[in-house]
């Protein structure tokens, strides 16, 4: 039984204690074609649970699974009405900034996309880490060096005609803008997205400044 990808993405987070065996035994291939699904998953948990331990911030309990990474890990889609539950749910965990200041510093966005740094365990906990948006994003043009699993963002705002990101008439595009960055399953209930916001990864003001790369007339973005 082959654990799950998201189970190993976790797990490659924590730091690691026991060396598992590069080759899995007879008897144990045996009992793991012989395991039931879900019991194979449940199998799968407890030895990478068992094979790695907590250090700094990085704790074991990151691999516990909540229902969209579990939906989303399976071997199939989850169902309509899952999606569903999923996508509310992320909804509802969106934070709205204080006084609807959606718009920060674009050259402080710029440096925090810039970054991948930050939520390791040799990291300080609560220090600011950047949010690796270039590694799955096209984002301003001077940076040629950027991933392609995620849609260019170069031009986020002009496409979307967002002239003045404080007025009224872009009010739709820029709330959209924040949930997806606060948390992406609200639209997609298995994005790959990051929940940048949810998840701690980055602060509200980073957020803020990450909207103004993406948003500000005056951001190489936009230009």
């Amino acid at each position: 039984m082959k654990p799950s990808v998201s189970l190993l993405a976790a797990a490659g987070m924590l730091t690691l204690a026991v060396t598992l065996p590069a080759v899995v035994s007879a008897q144990q291939a045996a009992t793991a074609a012989a395991t039931p699904a879900a019991d194979g998953k449940a199998l799968a948990t407890a030895m990478i649970k068992s094979s790695f331990r907590g250090q700094g911030q990085a704790v074991v309990g990151w691999l516990d699974q909540d229902l969209a990474q579990s939906a989303c890990s399976s071997e199939k889609p989850p169902a309509g009405e899952i999606a569903k539950k999923i996508e509310a749910e992320a909804l509802t965990s969106v934070r709205w900034p204080e006084g609807n200041r959606f718009i920060g510093d674009w050259k402080k966005g710029e440096r925090i996309a810039q970054s991948g740094r930050g939520l390791t365990w040799s990291d300080k906990p609560g220090a600011e880490g950047g949010g690796g948006c270039y590694n799955c994003h096209q984002i301003s043009k001077e940076e040629i060096s950027f991933g392609n699993i995620g849609p260019s963002l170069y031009n986020y705002g002009k496409l979307r005609g967002v002239t003045d990101a404080a007025a009224p008439a872009a009010e739709a595009i820029v709330k959209y803008t924040w949930t997806k960055l606060w948390n992406a399953k609200a639209y997609n209930a298995c994005s790959e997205m990051p929940r940048i916001g949810h998840k701690g990864i980055l602060t509200m003001q980073q957020l803020q400044d990450v909207m103004a790369l993406l948003l500000d007339p005056a951001s190489p973005v936009n230009k």
